[in-house]
């Protein structure tokens, strides 16, 4: 690893100018822990900006939680780990409220969800009780027990992961819960020629990463996501969107098309990918490469892999003509 992936901004008063570097330093480090894989860092760090959460769905000991715990000492966050059963309970995550007999009132003792990065293994192997448990933190970043409210952190980003083999005793995840995460990823087996640099790497002591300073100055992240959010997009490419996901519902195998809701999450993450990219506009592009891990995780398909769907709706739309703006879009720190 290089020194200057351990230096990170110090200020955040230019949000695209220390976004973008912090953005870049980020990927840099994570490529530098999970090889092998720059599309998946590229999606998982579109996720993270655009402000969702991620499901991975993959086999075991392909770096899931390794890269749960890079991403939450990037972002300077704590790093939180859930090994979902069909016994855990809500309170498990939540946290719940207990009496202490000195000051003779019930006290809050939160649980993992009051972290940074939380990462949900296995989540199809919990209950769908303890699955709603997620559902108010994933969507409102709060939870609430014993009616009373407590907010989670402003950075709160969950990884959730699930076996696309193993399903004996699983409770798979409904509707509701797909459509709170952003993206569906797979990180597959590393090439040989990266295997071949783990198993170096471990004998020559450096598996384990050095850790960062964190890359993102403080409450920058949440700067950088705002900023995401306001990243303008043209109107044509609006209209594109809007297509897409009319013919998304009409698809004759699609069992359930992109809502509203989905709809949203799929322009900001392509306003994510354009940031990524240290660029102030959206362009068709951005639209299509995140279709894939946008729509895998929200899209009903009656049988079989839902990625040829995808592409068939994709090449069923036309993409609309577009311009550079002729004055792209600058940070003005507001």
């Amino acid at each position: 690893m290089t020194a200057g992936i351990l230096a990170a901004p110090r200020t955040c008063n230019g949000v695209f100018t220390d976004g973008t570097a912090a953005a870049a330093q980020t990927r840099e480090y994570l490529n530098s822990v999970l090889r092998g894989k720059p599309e998946v860092v590229e999606q998982v760090l579109i996720c993270l900006l655009a402000q969702g959460h991620l499901l991975i769905e993959d086999k075991p000991g392909l770096g899931k939680t390794t890269l749960a715990k890079a991403l939450a000492y990037a972002v300077g966050g704590r790093f939180a780990r859930v090994q979902c059963t069909p016994d855990l309970l809500p309170g498990d995550i939540t946290g719940f409220s207990i009496y202490n007999q000195k000051a003779h009132e019930f006290e809050f003792r939160p649980g993992p969800v009051f972290s940074e990065v939380l990462l949900a293994d296995e989540i199809n192997r919990a209950t769908p009780r303890t699955q709603s448990a997620l559902l108010e933190a994933m969507a409102e970043r709060q939870v609430t027990v014993d009616a009373v409210r407590y907010p989670l952190s402003p950075d709160f980003f969950v990884i959730a992961t699930q076996n696309p083999i193993d399903q004996h005793g699983t409770f798979p995840l409904p509707e509701a819960q797909l459509d709170r995460f952003t993206m569906k990823l797979s990180i597959g087996y590393p090439s040989p020629q990266d295997e071949l640099q783990m198993l170096r790497d471990a004998t020559e002591g450096n598996r384990e990463q050095a850790r960062p300073e964190p890359l993102f100055p403080e409450k920058c992240l949440v700067e950088v996501q705002q900023q995401v959010a306001r990243l303008p997009i043209a109107e044509p490419l609006q209209e594109y969107l809007v297509r897409l996901a009319d013919a998304s519902r009409r698809h004759p195998q699609a069992s359930l098309g992109v809502s509203p809701r989905g709809l949203l999450t799929w322009q900001r993450a392509a306003q994510a990918r354009a940031f990524l990219n240290q660029r102030t506009y959206v362009t068709p592009d951005d639209v299509q490469d995140t279709a894939i891990p946008v729509l895998c995780v929200r899209l009903g398909v009656d049988r079989g892999d839902p990625v040829p769907v995808i592409r068939e709706i994709l090449d069923s739309v036309p993409v609309p003509e577009y311009r550079v703006p002729a004055r792209p879009w600058a940070d003005n720190g507001k």
